[in-house]
């Protein structure tokens, strides 16, 4: 396990330079064209979120691990390690995540833990690490089924890291429509879908990476006019602590009634 961790914390201090340039470049971009993109309030809480997020990943990567190496002791099936086993792997997460994320708008403790990342009124590429330091407590849950089928653990939490580093690259304006793309790979345009408050967007392209399982479950929105971003409560706060704990708060008071 040690290993493991090493490897990762090596690889994603070379990923986040790369994000951060690119973040940068993003900025640029907003700035040159004068797409406001960014609001200053909103990137802060978002760089706030984000060192809050790593800080729990980190705290909580031991538990997390040792739980999946407990229920691969009850696995049904036991997976080579081969090329065809991680690409399989890395389908069976994004289909997994798909139905998490479905489920995280459908059922309210679970909005509670997702609501943070609905809140911006912007889009830009800080709202992707716009999560819920609680969310580490769900990862594990999330991957059960996965670990279960007997998927090896490693190829399993690689597979959820890609997902959620190419979901990355979706949130932007800086990118249109990808032509022939759209509809069988997640894309910035679906993405922005995704984050609108609009009527015609709600509850809609959950994907990952593919969005064929928007497709199939009939779930796919096509990007037809200007995305409203944040929920249909309008602005909540920029206080990284209300943001995180806000959807919890609403949830036990039985106030959840807006969407994302």
């Amino acid at each position: 396990m040690e290993a493991i961790k090493n490897n990762f914390q090596h690889l994603k201090g070379t990923v986040l330079l790369i994000l951060v340039l690119l973040v940068i470049a993003e900025i640029i971009w907003s700035w040159s064209t004068n797409k406001k993109t960014y609001e200053l309030k909103d990137t802060f809480a978002n760089i706030s979120i984000f060192i809050g997020f790593q800080i729990s990943k980190l705290l909580f990567f031991g538990l997390q691990y040792s739980f999946l190496n407990y229920l691969a002791n009850y696995s049904i099936l036991k997976w080579n390690t081969t090329k065809f086993t991680f690409l399989l792997t890395l389908l069976s997460v994004d289909f997994v995540y798909y139905w998490y994320h479905r489920l995280s708008h459908k059922i309210h403790f679970l909005w509670a833990f997702h609501l943070i990342h609905h809140s911006s009124l912007c889009m830009n590429l800080t709202v992707s690490y716009r999560l819920n330091w609680l969310n580490t407590i769900l990862t594990p849950f999330v991957l059960t089924p996965l670990v279960l089928i007997g998927f090896p653990i490693e190829y399993i939490i690689l597979s959820f890291a890609i997902n959620l580093l190419f979901q990355f690259f979706l949130h932007t304006e800086a990118v249109g429509k990808l032509g022939i793309l759209e509809g069988i790979l997640a894309t910035p345009s679906a993405h922005r879908v995704h984050h609108g408050s609009n009527a015609v967007y709600i509850d809609k392209n959950f994907g990952g990476i593919l969005m064929i399982w928007d497709k199939l479950f009939g779930t796919y929105q096509k990007e037809t006019e200007t995305p409203v971003y944040g929920t249909t409560k309008g602005f909540i706060s920029n206080n990284p602590f209300v943001l995180n704990f806000k959807g919890f708060v609403d949830y036990f008071k039985g106030k959840m009634d807006y969407k994302g």
